[in-house]
């Protein structure tokens, strides 16, 4: 009889990567998803430390996962493997082990791929088993070659870590330096998904536009020649031949290597969806040098102008972080400036919180306050460009991605080329998975509703 496997992911979609990879590399072990963790026999707490409270979070969700490993081994006599992973896990180590004894194993962002031999290690009866080492190239030597069904909107691992170093991110720490797959790996990943159904692939990086995968050239005779550098255009070039792709997405992107190739790519594959995710973070050429984020307000606007001048349809989303340490008036009112400026689709914003560790985090703070009404005023903004951007769409007629069903028992929902959720009511259940014309008949705060043309 099969192992049930739980697995609860937090943050972002490279941890919701990991977590399809967990699974895999657990699946030949006798391990088979399920989504009640009551009746897991290994439950998976796959961790985000970029939100605030990450740690105290994880601690309050492990207590929880205690009490059902307690009242298991009571009514079944059966145990629960509970494990800890993701960049808590990392950041944290053994201090896992003293605040929650009964956690069996960690393991971090870059090394999850030995969790089937701590498993085993586990079954030979050791206990606190903890492996955070950062071998990039191991981990992905080591996960599986054959690949889950991930639906038509699917998402491969490109590049992870950072090299930037902002002030206020843990990721350099967490997920460590920047390493790149190489385009063979993904490629042979992308069409294992397409001919399992994905219409879309979602290329992912903690600085997905840093990608620089190692490849081989062949001189023409069939002898491998010196090896060369793919660019992340140039790896949209090569997944754009798949047949059956119809769209490609990349997320996340950092200004500073908003390359000319990159910008002009945008202008030159169809495939390549019209939305970019680029965080600014502020709009204070101040802060943004104490973010240490190398790059200016000014240039941010000229990446802006130049994807414009090639896909003039271009839909923006952005991160922005208030009430960083030393943000003035003046500093918010030119983040306010560059927002007007810009226009966005969709973004995120949140309150700046010190994360341990971090430069920033020993800086004299802005009064919760302050940031409270400055993050009040800028989401305020965001959510009237995101609602005219909707009403823009009102009479046009837009590609919808069918992906799921909707709230409601007569609706199907799916994302526009520019990464708004469509909803249509009425429709037929055999258009999901299927691109369809749908023009749009309502605008609503963060989506958009339509009909089958």
């Amino acid at each position: 009889m099969k192992k049930k496997l739980f697995i609860k992911t937090y943050g972002c979609q490279m941890n919701v990567y990991d977590s399809i990879k967990m699974k895999e590399l657990l699946d030949p072990f006798g391990f088979e998803s399920t989504d009640d963790m009551n009746y897991a026999d290994m439950v998976i707490i796959n961790t985000c430390h970029i939100r605030e409270k990450a740690s105290e979070k994880l601690y309050s969700e492990l207590g929880r996962v205690k009490k059902i490993k307690d009242q298991k081994l009571t009514n079944t006599g059966s145990d629960m493997i509970i494990a800890v992973a993701g960049c808590v896990a990392q950041a944290e180590g053994e201090e896992i082990f003293t605040r929650a004894p009964y956690v069996d194993i960690i393991v971090g962002p870059q090394s999850y791929h030995t969790l089937p031999e701590l498993v085993a290690k586990l079954a030979r009866s050791e206990k606190h088993l903890i492996d955070l080492d950062f071998i990039e190239e191991e981990k992905f030597d080591n996960l599986p070659k054959e690949y889950s069904d991930q639906g038509v909107s699917a998402f491969i691992s490109i590049q992870e870590g950072c090299d930037k170093f902002c002030t206020f991110c843990v990721v350099p720490y967490t997920r460590g330096p920047e390493f790149s797959r190489s385009p063979e790996e993904i490629y042979r990943e992308a069409m294992s998904l397409v001919a399992k159904g994905a219409k879309e692939i979602h290329l992912l990086g903690q600085n997905v536009n840093a990608y620089h995968g190692k490849t081989l050239n062949s001189n023409g005779d069939g002898v491998l020649a010196s090896d060369i550098i793919f660019s992340l255009a140039d790896l949209i070039r090569h997944v754009s031949s798949i047949k059956g792709l119809e769209r490609i997405r990349y997320i996340t992107s950092h200004p500073k290597d908003m390359s000319d190739d990159l910008i002009n790519i945008h202008g030159q594959i169809d495939q390549l969806m019209p939305f970019l995710h680029l965080p600014v973070q502020s709009g204070s050429d101040k802060i943004l040098k104490m973010m240490n984020r190398k790059h200016t307000r000014a240039e941010y606007f000229a990446i802006i102008e130049k994807l414009r001048l090639v896909r003039p349809d271009i839909a923006l989303s952005s991160d922005f972080i208030v009430g960083f340490p030393g943000e003035t008036d003046e500093d918010f009112a030119d983040t306010m400036d560059l927002v007007k400026r810009v226009r966005y689709t969709q973004c995120y914003s949140f309150k700046y919180s010190p994360r341990p560790g971090t430069p920033a985090a020993i800086k004299e703070q802005v009064p919760e306050a302050i940031k409270t009404r400055r993050l009040e005023i800028l989401q305020k903004e965001l959510s009237k460009q995101q609602l005219e951007f909707n009403e823009s769409c009102v009479g046009k007629i837009l590609p919808v991605l069918f992906q799921k069903d909707g709230k409601y028992d007569n609706h199907i929902t799916g994302k526009t080329p520019y990464m708004q959720s469509a909803y249509v009511e009425n429709a037929d259940k055999s258009l999901l998975g299927q691109v369809v014309n749908v023009k749009i008949t309502k605008a609503l705060a963060i989506s958009v509703t339509g009909e089958i043309v």
